[in-house]
Protein backbone atom coordinates (compact mmCIF):
# COMPACT_ATOMS: atom_id res chain seq x y z
CA UNK A 1 0.00 0.00 0.00
CA UNK A 2 1.37 3.60 -0.64
CA UNK A 3 0.96 5.44 2.27
CA UNK A 4 2.30 8.59 1.57
CA UNK A 5 2.99 10.35 -1.64
CA UNK A 6 6.28 12.11 -2.67
CA UNK A 7 4.42 14.34 -5.14
CA UNK A 8 6.14 15.09 -8.30
CA UNK A 9 7.01 18.97 -8.89
CA UNK A 10 4.93 20.48 -11.29
CA UNK A 11 6.41 20.70 -14.99
CA UNK A 12 6.76 23.87 -16.51
CA UNK A 13 4.48 24.50 -19.23
CA UNK A 14 6.55 24.32 -22.77
CA UNK A 15 5.95 26.75 -25.50
CA UNK A 16 3.60 26.27 -28.43
CA UNK A 17 4.38 25.87 -31.67
CA UNK A 18 2.42 26.91 -34.62
CA UNK A 19 0.78 24.38 -35.63
CA UNK A 20 0.27 23.50 -32.05
CA UNK A 21 -2.10 26.44 -32.02
CA UNK A 22 -3.64 24.84 -34.81
CA UNK A 23 -4.59 22.12 -33.75
CA UNK A 24 -6.04 23.96 -30.52
CA UNK A 25 -8.16 25.96 -32.63
CA UNK A 26 -9.69 22.81 -34.38
CA UNK A 27 -9.64 20.54 -31.67
CA UNK A 28 -10.67 23.28 -29.18
CA UNK A 29 -13.38 24.36 -31.60
CA UNK A 30 -14.95 20.91 -32.26
CA UNK A 31 -14.93 20.33 -28.32
CA UNK A 32 -16.84 23.14 -27.68
CA UNK A 33 -19.44 22.90 -29.81
CA UNK A 34 -20.05 19.22 -28.43
CA UNK A 35 -19.81 20.03 -24.78
CA UNK A 36 -21.69 23.26 -25.04
CA UNK A 37 -24.40 22.29 -27.73
CA UNK A 38 -24.59 18.72 -25.78
CA UNK A 39 -25.30 21.05 -22.67
CA UNK A 40 -27.92 22.84 -24.03
CA UNK A 41 -29.69 19.78 -25.39
CA UNK A 42 -29.50 18.41 -22.38
CA UNK A 43 -30.63 21.30 -20.45
CA UNK A 44 -33.90 21.89 -22.80
CA UNK A 45 -34.58 17.71 -22.32
CA UNK A 46 -34.48 18.39 -18.68
CA UNK A 47 -37.31 20.75 -18.78
CA UNK A 48 -39.39 18.14 -19.09
CA UNK A 49 -37.52 15.12 -17.91
CA UNK A 50 -37.60 16.71 -14.36
CA UNK A 51 -41.76 17.11 -14.05
CA UNK A 52 -42.51 13.72 -15.19
CA UNK A 53 -39.63 11.71 -13.42
CA UNK A 54 -38.26 13.70 -10.52
CA UNK A 55 -34.76 12.36 -9.21
CA UNK A 56 -35.09 9.96 -12.24
CA UNK A 57 -33.29 10.90 -15.25
CA UNK A 58 -34.28 7.83 -18.13
CA UNK A 59 -33.24 10.70 -20.87
CA UNK A 60 -29.82 13.05 -20.26
CA UNK A 61 -27.23 10.63 -19.10
CA UNK A 62 -27.27 9.30 -22.66
CA UNK A 63 -26.66 12.81 -24.01
CA UNK A 64 -23.85 13.19 -21.26
CA UNK A 65 -22.36 9.71 -22.64
CA UNK A 66 -22.56 10.85 -26.30
CA UNK A 67 -20.86 13.77 -25.38
CA UNK A 68 -18.00 12.14 -23.35
CA UNK A 69 -17.28 9.24 -25.89
CA UNK A 70 -17.15 11.71 -28.59
CA UNK A 71 -14.50 14.06 -26.93
CA UNK A 72 -12.11 11.27 -27.18
CA UNK A 73 -12.84 11.19 -31.18
CA UNK A 74 -12.50 15.15 -31.40
CA UNK A 75 -9.04 14.81 -29.20
CA UNK A 76 -7.84 11.50 -31.37
CA UNK A 77 -7.19 10.17 -28.47
CA UNK A 78 -7.92 6.22 -27.59
CA UNK A 79 -10.42 5.23 -25.57
CA UNK A 80 -10.90 1.28 -24.33
CA UNK A 81 -12.46 -0.85 -21.50
CA UNK A 82 -12.59 -4.01 -19.74
CA UNK A 83 -15.18 -6.19 -17.85
CA UNK A 84 -18.74 -5.66 -17.02
CA UNK A 85 -20.58 -2.48 -15.64
CA UNK A 86 -22.38 -3.13 -13.10
CA UNK A 87 -26.10 -4.19 -12.79
CA UNK A 88 -26.99 -3.47 -8.99
CA UNK A 89 -27.99 -0.52 -7.48
CA UNK A 90 -25.08 0.88 -5.59
CA UNK A 91 -21.87 3.56 -6.29
CA UNK A 92 -18.57 3.05 -8.48
CA UNK A 93 -15.10 4.16 -6.87
CA UNK A 94 -12.00 4.93 -9.32
CA UNK A 95 -8.75 6.62 -8.88
CA UNK A 96 -8.25 9.90 -10.02
CA UNK A 97 -5.64 11.45 -12.13
CA UNK A 98 -7.30 14.28 -14.41
CA UNK A 99 -9.87 16.43 -15.28
CA UNK A 100 -10.48 13.86 -18.32
CA UNK A 101 -11.71 11.72 -15.77
CA UNK A 102 -14.94 13.24 -16.43
CA UNK A 103 -14.87 12.41 -19.65
CA UNK A 104 -13.54 8.81 -19.16
CA UNK A 105 -15.88 7.68 -16.60
CA UNK A 106 -19.53 9.18 -18.51
CA UNK A 107 -18.60 7.30 -21.69
CA UNK A 108 -19.51 3.74 -20.87
CA UNK A 109 -22.27 4.15 -18.10
CA UNK A 110 -24.47 6.51 -16.59
CA UNK A 111 -23.50 7.67 -12.96
CA UNK A 112 -23.40 10.89 -11.25
CA UNK A 113 -20.08 12.49 -9.81
CA UNK A 114 -19.65 13.04 -5.83
CA UNK A 115 -17.98 16.23 -5.76
CA UNK A 116 -17.05 18.54 -3.25
CA UNK A 117 -19.06 22.00 -3.09
CA UNK A 118 -16.27 24.29 -4.22
CA UNK A 119 -16.60 22.69 -7.95
CA UNK A 120 -20.16 24.12 -7.87
CA UNK A 121 -18.90 27.67 -8.08
CA UNK A 122 -16.23 26.64 -11.10
CA UNK A 123 -16.61 28.26 -14.36
CA UNK A 124 -17.55 26.10 -16.68
CA UNK A 125 -16.76 23.20 -15.06
CA UNK A 126 -19.40 23.90 -12.17
CA UNK A 127 -22.14 24.61 -14.77
CA UNK A 128 -21.21 21.12 -16.31
CA UNK A 129 -21.43 19.16 -12.96
CA UNK A 130 -24.50 20.96 -12.17
CA UNK A 131 -26.21 20.28 -15.03
CA UNK A 132 -25.49 16.59 -15.51
CA UNK A 133 -26.21 15.41 -11.59
CA UNK A 134 -23.16 15.94 -9.90
CA UNK A 135 -23.79 15.77 -6.03
CA UNK A 136 -21.71 18.25 -3.84
CA UNK A 137 -20.64 17.62 -0.42
CA UNK A 138 -19.90 20.26 1.77
CA UNK A 139 -17.99 19.91 4.49
CA UNK A 140 -19.39 21.22 7.23
CA UNK A 141 -20.45 19.01 9.57
CA UNK A 142 -23.88 21.06 10.41
CA UNK A 143 -25.00 19.45 6.79
CA UNK A 144 -24.01 16.21 7.02
CA UNK A 145 -27.52 14.77 7.93
CA UNK A 146 -29.16 16.80 5.23
CA UNK A 147 -26.26 15.67 2.87
CA UNK A 148 -26.90 12.22 3.74
CA UNK A 149 -30.18 12.19 3.17
CA UNK A 150 -29.42 13.54 -0.48
CA UNK A 151 -26.81 11.01 -1.10
CA UNK A 152 -29.28 7.92 0.65
CA UNK A 153 -32.48 9.25 -2.07
CA UNK A 154 -29.85 9.38 -5.27
CA UNK A 155 -28.68 6.10 -4.57
CA UNK A 156 -32.65 4.90 -3.83
CA UNK A 157 -33.18 6.04 -7.00
CA UNK A 158 -31.12 3.84 -8.85
CA UNK A 159 -28.52 6.56 -9.65
CA UNK A 160 -25.18 5.00 -9.69
CA UNK A 161 -22.69 7.66 -7.42
CA UNK A 162 -19.25 7.79 -8.74
CA UNK A 163 -16.69 9.23 -6.27
CA UNK A 164 -12.90 9.38 -5.54
CA UNK A 165 -11.62 8.41 -2.33
CA UNK A 166 -8.11 9.21 -3.07
CA UNK A 167 -9.68 12.96 -2.09
CA UNK A 168 -7.58 14.24 -4.50
CA UNK A 169 -5.74 13.70 -8.23
CA UNK A 170 -2.43 12.77 -9.08
CA UNK A 171 -0.05 12.66 -11.67
CA UNK A 172 -1.61 9.27 -12.87
CA UNK A 173 1.44 7.07 -11.50
CA UNK A 174 0.10 5.95 -8.11
CA UNK A 175 -3.27 5.20 -6.77
CA UNK A 176 -3.29 7.05 -2.92
CA UNK A 177 -4.81 5.09 0.14
CA UNK A 178 -8.12 5.70 0.03
CA UNK A 179 -10.38 7.98 2.88
CA UNK A 180 -13.17 5.87 4.04
CA UNK A 181 -15.28 8.65 4.93
CA UNK A 182 -17.69 8.15 2.30
CA UNK A 183 -18.30 4.46 2.32
CA UNK A 184 -20.17 5.19 5.28
CA UNK A 185 -22.96 5.84 4.03
CA UNK A 186 -23.70 2.87 2.64
CA UNK A 187 -23.65 1.49 6.54
CA UNK A 188 -27.11 2.98 7.37
CA UNK A 189 -30.04 0.27 7.69
CA UNK A 190 -31.52 2.07 4.41
CA UNK A 191 -28.55 1.07 1.94
CA UNK A 192 -26.09 -1.56 3.28
CA UNK A 193 -28.31 -4.83 2.27
CA UNK A 194 -29.34 -3.52 -1.21
CA UNK A 195 -25.79 -1.74 -2.15
CA UNK A 196 -23.18 -2.83 -3.89
CA UNK A 197 -19.99 -0.84 -4.76
CA UNK A 198 -17.88 -1.71 -8.09
CA UNK A 199 -14.09 -0.51 -7.85
CA UNK A 200 -12.83 1.00 -11.42
CA UNK A 201 -9.19 1.28 -12.50
CA UNK A 202 -8.23 4.58 -15.03
CA UNK A 203 -5.03 4.50 -16.37
CA UNK A 204 -3.89 7.13 -19.13
CA UNK A 205 -1.13 5.96 -21.67
CA UNK A 206 0.64 9.21 -22.87
CA UNK A 207 1.46 9.81 -26.31
CA UNK A 208 4.54 8.73 -27.95
CA UNK A 209 8.40 10.49 -26.95
CA UNK A 210 5.64 12.31 -24.26
CA UNK A 211 6.21 12.00 -20.49
CA UNK A 212 4.47 9.19 -18.51
CA UNK A 213 2.51 11.72 -16.37
CA UNK A 214 1.47 13.71 -19.56
CA UNK A 215 -2.05 13.30 -18.88
CA UNK A 216 -1.89 13.73 -15.06
CA UNK A 217 -2.94 16.90 -13.54
CA UNK A 218 -2.35 17.26 -9.75
CA UNK A 219 -1.11 19.90 -7.27
CA UNK A 220 -1.54 23.62 -8.09
CA UNK A 221 -1.03 22.65 -11.69
CA UNK A 222 -3.93 25.46 -14.18
CA UNK A 223 -6.62 23.99 -15.90
CA UNK A 224 -6.26 26.24 -18.82
CA UNK A 225 -2.62 25.27 -19.43
CA UNK A 226 -3.01 21.58 -19.17
CA UNK A 227 -6.04 21.99 -21.76
CA UNK A 228 -4.09 23.37 -24.02
CA UNK A 229 -1.16 20.92 -23.49
CA UNK A 230 -3.81 18.46 -24.45
CA UNK A 231 -5.49 20.20 -27.39
CA UNK A 232 -2.01 20.78 -28.99
CA UNK A 233 -0.44 17.58 -28.76
CA UNK A 234 0.68 16.50 -32.65
CA UNK A 235 -0.43 13.02 -31.37
CA UNK A 236 -2.20 11.31 -28.36
CA UNK A 237 -2.28 8.62 -26.00
CA UNK A 238 -5.44 6.54 -24.82
CA UNK A 239 -7.01 5.40 -21.66
CA UNK A 240 -7.74 2.16 -21.09
CA UNK A 241 -11.07 1.66 -18.18
CA UNK A 242 -10.91 -1.98 -16.03
CA UNK A 243 -14.11 -2.33 -14.20
CA UNK A 244 -13.28 -5.08 -11.79
CA UNK A 245 -16.53 -6.81 -9.93
CA UNK A 246 -18.91 -5.73 -7.81
CA UNK A 247 -19.20 -6.02 -4.37
CA UNK A 248 -22.20 -6.20 -1.73
CA UNK A 249 -21.47 -3.80 1.16
CA UNK A 250 -23.28 -6.35 3.10
CA UNK A 251 -20.32 -8.35 2.74
CA UNK A 252 -18.16 -6.31 5.06
CA UNK A 253 -18.05 -5.45 8.57
CA UNK A 254 -16.90 -1.98 8.73
CA UNK A 255 -16.12 1.09 6.15
CA UNK A 256 -12.63 0.47 6.98
CA UNK A 257 -12.59 -3.20 5.64
CA UNK A 258 -14.60 -1.92 2.59
CA UNK A 259 -12.31 0.87 1.56
CA UNK A 260 -9.40 -0.95 2.25
CA UNK A 261 -10.81 -3.79 -0.27
CA UNK A 262 -11.45 -1.76 -3.09
CA UNK A 263 -8.63 0.01 -2.78
CA UNK A 264 -6.48 -2.91 -3.39
CA UNK A 265 -8.38 -4.25 -6.31
CA UNK A 266 -8.33 -0.41 -8.03
CA UNK A 267 -4.49 -0.89 -7.33
CA UNK A 268 -4.71 -4.35 -9.20
CA UNK A 269 -5.96 -2.66 -12.57
CA UNK A 270 -2.78 -0.82 -12.77
CA UNK A 271 0.79 -1.48 -14.28
CA UNK A 272 3.09 -3.14 -12.57
CA UNK A 273 5.38 0.44 -12.24
CA UNK A 274 2.20 2.17 -10.80
CA UNK A 275 1.30 -0.13 -8.01
CA UNK A 276 3.29 1.76 -5.27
Amino acid sequence: MTSTWDMPPEPTPEPIPPMGWVRVALRGGALAILVFGGLLILLLVRVFERPIYGLRRPVTPHVTQFVCRNAFRVLGMGFATQGQWMKQRGAVVANHSSWLDIFTLNARKRIYFVSKSEVAGWPGIGWLARATGTVFINRDPKEARAQKQIFEDRLLAGHKLLFFPEGTSTDGMVVLPFKSTLFQAFFSDHLRHEMHIQPVTVVYHAPDAADDRFYGWWGEMDFGSHLLKVLAAPRQGKVDVIYHDPVAVDDFPNRKTLAAHVEATVRSGMPNDRQG
